[in-house]
């Protein structure tokens, strides 16, 4: 079960309906124009597109799997006491007094550019269910790091 905000599911939905009434006719398209250049046993365009049209297949197949098992949280039923999933958190890194701002979202819409990071991530894992002021020891790749939340909001 993949928990996710409205907007994310509308984002999977649209990038589905692209891939499967834009991008599976045009590979269709390559592949006829390539069937129609002859011997298919060294048309290396045949083949690109063959090879093309099994990944769009496969990323079809993958979003539909995402979007089936979503389940959209209602964030008007959430509360910022903790943190939790679709929560912004801003944090303050203990020993070197860096701020930073995160907003725990599902990982098919995590994205670090825009401050969005997956419930799955070691970081929000040791977020969850934290307090304002709450000291969270986290574990990462690079040894051992203390978060501060300093605030919790949508």
């Amino acid at each position: 079960m993949a928990y996710m905000s409205e907007e994310g599911y509308k984002k999977l939905v649209a990038e589905l309906r692209e891939l499967e009434t834009v991008q599976r006719p045009k590979i269709s398209a390559a592949i006829a124009e390539a069937r129609d250049k002859g011997d298919l046993s060294e048309n290396a365009e045949y083949d690109a597109a063959k090879e093309a049209q099994g990944m769009l297949e496969m990323k079809i197949n993958q979003l539909k799997a995402v979007i089936s098992d979503a389940k959209i949280i209602d964030i008007s039923k959430l509360s910022t006491d903790t943190v939790q999933i679709l929560t912004k958190v801003e944090l303050r890194n203990v020993k070197n007094g860096m701020k930073m701002a995160y907003t725990i979202v599902s990982e098919s819409e995590a994205n670090l550019k825009e401050g969005k990071i997956s419930v799955n991530t070691p970081i929000a894992q040791g977020l969850l269910g934290k307090k304002v002021g709450d000291i969270a020891e986290i574990t990462i790749p690079q040894g051992k790091i203390s978060l501060e939340i300093i605030n919790i909001s949508f």
